[in-house]
């Protein structure tokens, strides 16, 4: 087998939270209405005989090397031709995602994308990624900041440096930006993900708004991100503490099927989602010394908080039903 091609990186030594794995395929754009609810997603062929030609494509790829990575462990091939296409039925069909305000993330150049956080387990982030990549008119690409658990998980961390997730840190993200990447974040982290059943839909503390200090240094746009549907697929109404402890979990979740239902228990509930882009906070404008003023960095956080949280409600007062 050929080796891969790895896209060279001139910065110094490489962090050690970084793998060095092959992948890259040219871009694809997706198709959008441009404005309001997107279109459905492009169809990929005819039929099965494209399925089939893609696939093999792929395989021959893979077997003479001809892919890349970039220095975050990025395999673009594998995510798009694997992964999105694992996702893709799930985003579909299962949880029928409906996609507002696309035509708020840039084509082009860096961005932070904001978005709140819920539903026991990250399914929320990867749904993101499909609605980024399928329903942006340039078939943007998502990159996800995960907290260390994630890279500290067995295959896990592989799938997730292989999708583009990279290390929540101020250093990663800024680097993504400045490159012209769309990154996303989640600022509730575990509190908004482990969070009980009664408190579904309130924002939990957006931290020290890092966030915003890394975009402004980027002098990239924040564009809030509201998504309705997650907090219902795991209603969780418990937290084993002791047993989170004893496994190094921030939390253990008891849900009306998990543990009871054993691993039939982590299928998650088909509830109907939509995720909302909202307009672009532009930061462009301000003094690079603005990064380092708490002031600012208070009043811009609540800001996109505030975005993402009225916009909560306003999707659940329109929302007709958990499931349809």
């Amino acid at each position: 087998m050929a080796d891969a091609k790895v896209i060279p990186f001139d910065e110094g030594e490489r962090r050690s939270l970084r793998a060095t794995d092959p992948g890259e395929r040219p871009d694809g754009p997706g198709e959008s209405t441009g404005a309001g609810e997107s279109a459905a997603p492009p169809e990929t062929g005819p039929g099965w005989d494209a399925a089939l030609a893609r696939g093999l494509a792929f395989v021959r790829r893979r077997l003479a090397g001809d892919y890349e990575v970039d220095d975050f462990g990025y395999d673009e091939d594998l995510t798009d031709e694997v992964l999105m296409t694992l996702l893709r039925p799930v985003f579909e069909r299962y949880f029928r995602v409906e996609v507002r305000g696309i035509e708020n993330v840039p084509d082009e150049g860096g961005a932070l994308i904001v978005a709140n956080h819920s539903g026991t387990l990250p399914w929320d982030g990867l749904m993101a990624q499909v609605a980024v990549r399928d329903r942006h008119p340039a078939g943007r690409r998502l990159r996800l900041l995960a907290a260390d658990l994630v890279f500290q998980l067995p295959v896990v961390n592989e799938l997730a440096r292989k999708a583009g997730h990279t290390l929540a840190c101020a250093e990663d993200a800024q680097e993504l930006l400045e490159r012209g990447e769309l990154v996303g974040v989640m600022p509730e982290g575990f509190k908004g993900i482990g969070k009980p059943f009664a408190e579904r839909y309130k924002l939990q503390r957006f931290g020290r708004g890092g966030f915003v200090s890394t975009a402004l240094r980027a002098r990239a746009p924040i564009v809030p991100c509201s998504i309705v549907g997650a907090e219902e697929i795991y209603p969780m109404v418990g937290n084993a503490r002791t047993v989170a402890r004893l496994l190094g979990l921030p939390y253990f979740p008891v849900t009306p099927t998990f543990p009871w239902l054993g691993p039939l228990g982590a299928i998650p509930l088909p509830t109907k989602w939509t995720i909302e882009f909202g307009e672009p906070i532009e930061t462009g404008d301000l003094p690079p010394e603005a990064a380092d003023d708490p002031m600012l960095m208070f009043q811009l956080t609540d800001q996109v908080r505030e975005t993402i949280q009225h916009t909560l409600y306003k999707l659940l007062v329109a929302r007709r039903s958990v499931f349809f």
